[in-house]
């Protein structure tokens, strides 16, 4: 009961982010509470070393490198400008921002875009003198809404792919159509939430900044290239019998080492996110002691549920998803389902459910974190309660168009 008490009073610093007159980031306070659960033997430190996972944080590590690469070199203005240098006005800019970024997650994975997405969403709002907060809020919807449809568009999604016979296939049959939907309905909710903000002026046109360092530069087109040449084959071998494991750690580090073998390694070592990467490390072991903890699971026998119905699914995957993440949630209930013999309806909701759930609260998905995280470095952010009030009606809308067509 301490580490569900514990887990409370994280989430309510988080949405306030102050002690007294101390004001307090994301990080520190998911770091705090980690400490507090291993102080008061609520887990063990070999657990908690056990509930760390490795393939993340590498993961996230490689990835890191690269965007502060692009960012170090100058090659993300001119990214941006590709991307998005011809919207004309505000409306077609979060359109293109919604697509682009949410149909790009579903090749190289939600938090991947997270990471390279909110420089170029920062750079845009200071190019157009537009207010951050509205865009980051867009990508951080776009990349959650856009990762649904694809196997490979977020670590859960991943682990429920490799349950099913031909999963790019069964992702897009079922998902695709309601994913695109949803994209649109999330211009609809921030067009209304933020109609002041994102007034349907004309924007100037953009121009992109000069490329500082082309060595570095070409060195982090290099990085992308190979991202996503790997992303590639790993796609391609879902389509064969090839007994070849590519997995996205692997893809991430290998990615990586072109940028690696500049002359700045060190300097982009020193600068990556590592705040972000200790959030993580501090919100496995607190999420694992609350799991440790019984509560949940007393709860589902206490309530007796059929746990393999997919409304019943897709309503524990978006709830608890908020208090243990969805990543986590997924590994655990996962091997439940398949033992009790689920449908693929029903770990396709799984899979809408735990990364539709991103869209209600910030802690509901990684990917919102990473763009939190590294927004607050350039003195951005936005507050636990700015993402609810959009977020939670956007969510509601996101989950009954998903439930009409998989329940």
């Amino acid at each position: 009961m301490l580490a569900l008490l514990t887990l409370g009073a994280v989430f309510i610093l988080i949405a306030i982010r102050r002690i007294g007159s101390f004001s307090l980031q994301i990080w520190q306070i998911m770091l705090l509470g980690a400490v507090f659960v291993l102080i008061t033997g609520q887990i063990s430190p070999t657990d908690a070393l056990r509930a760390i996972n490795l393939e993340i944080i590498l993961f996230l590590f490689g990835v890191f490198t690269i965007g502060q690469a692009l960012e170090e070199s100058g090659y993300l203005s001119q990214l941006a400008a590709a991307l998005f240098g011809r919207a004309k006005s505000v409306d077609q800019l979060v359109l293109a921002i919604l697509l682009g970024f949410g149909l790009l997650s579903t090749l190289l994975m939600n938090d991947t875009m997270a990471i390279i997405g909110t420089p170029v969403v920062l750079l845009l709002a200071r190019k157009h003198g537009l207010a951050a907060k509205p865009l980051l809020m867009t990508l951080a919807f776009a990349i959650t809404i856009g990762s649904v449809m694809s196997p490979i568009g977020n670590p859960q999604n991943l682990l429920i792919a490799v349950t099913l016979t031909n999963p790019f296939i069964t992702f897009f049959k079922h998902l695709a159509v309601p994913t695109l939907i949803n994209l649109f309905v999330a211009y609809l909710v921030l067009k209304y939430a933020f109609r002041t903000e994102l007034a349907g002026r004309p924007l100037p046109t953009y121009s992109p900044d000069v490329v500082t360092d082309r060595k570095l530069a070409r060195l982090s087109q290099c990085s992308l290239a190979l991202m996503l040449l790997l992303i590639a084959a790993k796609i391609a071998l879902g389509f064969t019998d090839l007994a070849i494991d590519l997995r996205l750690t692997d893809i991430a580090l290998v990615a990586c080492v072109p940028v690696l073998l500049s002359e700045k390694r060190v300097k982009l070592i020193r600068e990556i996110d590592w705040f972000t990467l200790i959030f993580f490390v501090a919100l496995f072991i607190v999420m694992q002691s609350v799991w440790d903890s019984g509560v949940f699971q007393s709860l589902l026998a206490h309530l007796q549920l059929d746990i393999t119905a997919p409304p019943v699914i897709m309503t524990i995957s978006v709830l608890l998803s908020q208090l243990i993440s969805n990543v986590p949630l997924v590994a655990l209930y996962l091997p439940l389902l398949i033992h009790a013999g689920a449908t693929t309806e029903g770990l396709l909701a799984l899979a809408a459910g735990s990364t539709i759930a991103g869209n209600l609260l910030i802690l509901g998905a990684a990917s919102n974190i990473i763009i939190i995280q590294h927004a607050e470095r350039s003195g951005e952010t936005v507050s636990f309660v700015e993402f609810a009030k959009v977020g939670i009606p956007l969510a509601s809308f996101n989950i009954l168009v998903y439930a009409l067509v998989l329940l």
